[in-house]
């Protein structure tokens, strides 16, 4: 049997016997199909979310180092349809009709799935589905199909679109996504660059820097200023925050994530931390405390804007001190300023 006999064999099994279970006349949805819709959770980047885990575990075109659900178990680029476009439109009407019942609210529906989202041969005809629910639809993607064509149809369909571009240098990008054999980078990003003059949605870009790997300064100004050329909306920094795939990977440093958050700034691109803190991000609470970690959680302050931000709670720089000595907040630098931002670990 080859590899592509193993896959499709896998898939067939995951769909008939674990994915072909819908709600039947009023019946509760059964087997694995559970696992396709979940929340609605908190994001900084879309509110109130409900996800929609439309690929099995762990299929997927890359197996990142750092990725945290591990090793890519059944890694391939030929899109496939795993659940039917019903079972998806059932499991999130589940979830909404859940969410209705305890006044939550949701501003989203996100594919963000267990492998790469953009492998399901049907997202297109979700997408359309869901649009019918009158909530806005987001994707997350590791941006690897992105030369195909019928992949940037799909994307063009929803309303938010998140691109992964960890670096656009062949042999790191190999060292880092561990792509699918086949797949060549200058596709990737000239996929890329078509989809991003042709989207009319939001668009951001997600970059993991990975300690003494892609946290260089030669690399990052080569990747960020790629992605100035794709114009989003806006870009986020992220680094591991779980239990990578891979033992000996390490989150970028504060120094280097600051100094990559520079970096893009002089390109002229809006540009975020994605470090998993949803505290105070941005508000004014009344606590200086807690609203100087929010903001540094999400960008670094440099020196004259933190004591502007003191003066206006009518605080004083020891503040800042307490926070240092009780590691929360590090002081960094870039071209000869100081930073403050919050410690990641």
């Amino acid at each position: 049997m080859t590899k592509e006999d193993e896959v499709k064999k896998y898939v067939q099994f995951y769909s008939t016997t674990l994915g072909k279970k819908n709600i039947e006349g009023g019946k509760t949805m059964t087997g694995d199909v559970k696992r396709i819709a979940f929340g609605p959770v908190p994001s900084r980047r879309l509110g109130q979310s409900i996800g929609i885990n439309n690929i099995p575990p762990k299929i997927c075109s890359y197996s990142c180092i750092y990725c945290q659900l591990g090793r890519t178990h059944t890694l391939q680029i030929t899109r496939t349809p795993f659940y039917t476009p019903q079972d998806i439109l059932a499991a999130v009407k589940q979830k909404i009709q859940g969410a209705q019942e305890n006044k939550e609210s949701i501003d989203y529906l996100t594919f963000v799935a267990d492998g790469e989202p953009t492998l399901d041969s049907n997202l297109g005809e979700e997408i359309e589905l869901l649009k019918t629910l009158g909530i806005k639809i987001a994707v997350i993607t590791n941006s690897s199909l992105i030369w195909k064509k019928d992949v940037r149809d799909d994307l063009r369909k929803a309303d938010w679109v998140s691109l992964k571009i960890d670096t656009v240098d062949q042999e790191i990008w190999h060292r880092i996504n561990r792509p699918y054999g086949s797949l060549e980078l200058r596709d990737i990003l000239h996929g890329m660059s078509e989809f991003s003059h042709s989207f009319s949605g939001g668009l951001v870009t997600e970059t993991m820097l990975i300690q003494d790997v892609n946290d260089g300064v030669e690399g990052l100004e080569k990747v960020v200023s790629f992605i100035a050329g794709l114009s989003p909306k806006k870009s986020y920094i992220s680094i591991p925050i779980r239990p990578p795939a891979e033992k000996g990977v390490k989150s970028a440093g504060e120094d280097e994530v600051n100094r990559a958050f520079q970096i893009f700034k002089e390109q002229g691109l809006e540009v975020e931390y994605l470090i998993d803190y949803e505290g105070n991000t941005f508000a004014f609470t009344g606590n200086i405390e807690e609203d100087l970690l929010g903001i540094m959680s999400v960008h670094p302050i440099r020196e004259d804007g933190v004591r502007e931000l003191l003066s206006k709670a009518n605080a004083n720089w020891s503040i800042i001190e307490k926070l240092l000595v009780e590691q929360k907040v590090i002081q960094t630098g870039y071209n000869g300023k100081k930073f403050y931002v919050r410690k990641f670990s």
